[in-house]
């Protein structure tokens, strides 16, 4: 199985014409992110097979050279995101890692899914292509991810992330919870929660190599 014939299975089971023209119509006649080839960057950089971690967001970044496909990630030259600053100082607080980029390819090349459950959005209008379909079609990604694999970590930061695990078979994969690293929230239990340390320890329990969250940063 790859995400090809999932991607396949879902199209069988839902309709996104609907979706399909919103898009094309919104592309044309307005400013949407990412860019249109980026949209499922995502699972270009980690295909199934190399999924040991899921981390989701809501929707991409709304400012310019911002969004790529990647939930939490910014463009390299980007200006930092507050919600990636904050769990930038929680990964060097939990396993001493200072990372500079805001790019988090190499995290996606290790295995981790950075999935937005909403995957474009209107230029300076958060949530502007919310219940569109994409809600939809990511659900369903999640439980085939929690049918097809074994063992993965699912890091859900804030309520609507934490609302998936209904979608997901907890006795088969690792659930990591807290509240989001957003400045709003970040304070009330996120800055101490230590996710990575405990992504690495459960991946090594299983047999499996853990993540290396500080390095192989894209910088230019």
């Amino acid at each position: 199985m790859d995400w090809q014939e999932i991607f396949h299975n879902i199209k069988e089971q839902h309709d996104f014409s609907e979706m399909e023209a919103f898009l094309e119509e919104a592309y044309q006649n307005t400013t949407v992110y990412p860019a249109r080839e980026n949209v499922y960057q995502a699972f270009d950089l980690t295909p199934l097979d190399n999924v040991k971690v899921v981390i989701l967001g809501q929707d991409p970044y709304h400012g310019p050279n911002q969004a790529h496909g990647l939930a939490f990630s910014v463009q390299p030259d980007a200006k930092f995101p507050p919600s990636l600053r904050n769990i930038y100082k929680e990964l060097e607080s939990d396993i001493g890692c200072k990372r500079t980029s805001p790019h988090l390819q190499d995290w996606a090349k290790e295995g981790v899914l950075l999935l937005n459950t909403v995957l474009t959005v209107e230029a300076h209008k958060a949530h502007s292509h919310k219940n569109i379909g994409w809600e939809i079609f990511t659900n369903e990604i999640i439980k085939s991810i929690s049918r097809e694999l074994e063992d993965v970590v699912f890091i859900l930061w804030g309520k609507p992330a934490q609302e998936k695990i209904k979608l997901i078979d907890t006795e088969r994969h690792h659930i990591i919870k807290s509240v989001h690293p957003s400045p709003l929230s970040a304070h009330r239990g996120f800055f101490g929660s230590k996710p990575f340390s405990e992504t690495n320890q459960f991946l090594k329990s299983k047999g499996k190599e853990p993540i290396n969250w500080c390095g192989g940063e894209v910088n230019d």
